[in-house]
């Protein structure tokens, strides 16, 4: 009979359980630590008596807690909004029990140690689960390439928001946005996801030269077809690739990402469909005809 194996996001999931308890109880003994000036022989025996009769079962309840808020099935690579809310739901539920429990159960502690405590408890779940996240994400947008293409964004919107995510995420994806441009006068001179929005339309040009650009993605896709043929028309004066979101509906239903993007056709600059010749109408019409072109 073949032994079971635990796979890579359970063993995952146990070691951040072993981690949860360690980190409750740690944090709630550096709040007592630091309310007595760092010095373990003058917390008085009424305080550490208390806390460690009580932080041990706690701790326990932390985990049954945080299992019950599905903290442990999480994909951490790609945590988001959601994760922090759970994390941050189930620290403060948390720590208000505790606030309450020991209080009612034992004795009455410093407000101190009530609030550093759940503050230490927050900072260590939150670290460790957002950690490895921030610092793929750092090296990221540190770490030169010299074969990634040097991207401009064009549209600040949601869309482009899905886009620079994934860019950031995505392991395989090594090219960079290092500007975006956007025609709301309001988002100009801020950032979007860390990446400056240096003007409208009319600085594409010069944006292009200074940020020396590669490609350009046409991220807005609500626009009209007058609208991406202006646009259009001022990036193909540029030597720069050019790409664009085929449609609304690739928004709508979250497909808004680098793979969707599709190269820009002479029908998306010319803004209407190409005008059909009937070829063997004209052969016919001018054979055997000396024509001359003007």
């Amino acid at each position: 009979m073949k032994r079971q194996r635990f796979a890579h996001w359970q063993i995952i999931s146990i070691a951040l359980m072993l981690y949860d308890f360690v980190a409750v109880c740690g944090a709630y003994f550096l709040a007592l630590f630091l309310r007595f000036d760092c010095v373990y022989s003058a917390i008085p025996a009424q305080y550490i008596g208390p806390y460690n009769k009580f932080i041990l079962p706690y701790a326990a309840g932390c985990i049954v807690v945080f299992l019950l808020a599905k903290m442990y099935n999480s994909v951490w690579r790609y945590a988001s909004y959601t994760e922090f809310v759970r994390t941050l739901a189930g620290s403060l539920l948390t720590s208000v029990a505790h606030t309450v429990l020991i209080t009612v159960l034992l004795q009455r502690m410093p407000i101190s140690y009530y609030m550093m405590g759940a503050f230490f408890q927050f900072v260590l779940l939150i670290g460790a689960r957002f950690g490895f996240r921030f610092i793929q994400i750092f090296r990221r947008r540190h770490d030169v390439d010299a074969s990634a293409k040097r991207i401009m964004l064009i549209g600040a919107g949601n869309a482009a928001q899905m886009i620079l995510r994934e860019m950031t995420l995505a392991s395989e994806v090594r090219d960079r946005v290092v500007c975006i441009i956007d025609d709301n006068p309001n988002k100009w001179h801020r950032y979007l996801s860390g990446i400056p929005i240096v003007g409208g339309r009319d600085e594409i040009l010069s944006a292009v030269e200074k940020y020396q650009i590669d490609e350009i993605y046409l991220a807005i896709p609500s626009a009209t077809a007058e609208q991406k043929r202006d646009i259009l028309a001022i990036c193909s004066e540029t030597n720069c690739e050019l790409k664009q979101l085929p449609g609304l509906y690739q928004f709508v239903v979250g497909e808004a990402t680098v793979s969707a993007m599709k190269d820009v056709s002479v029908e998306d600059l010319l803004g209407r469909d190409p005008i059909r010749t009937d070829m063997q109408e004209v052969y016919r019409f001018i054979t055997g005809k000396v024509v001359l072109v003007t």
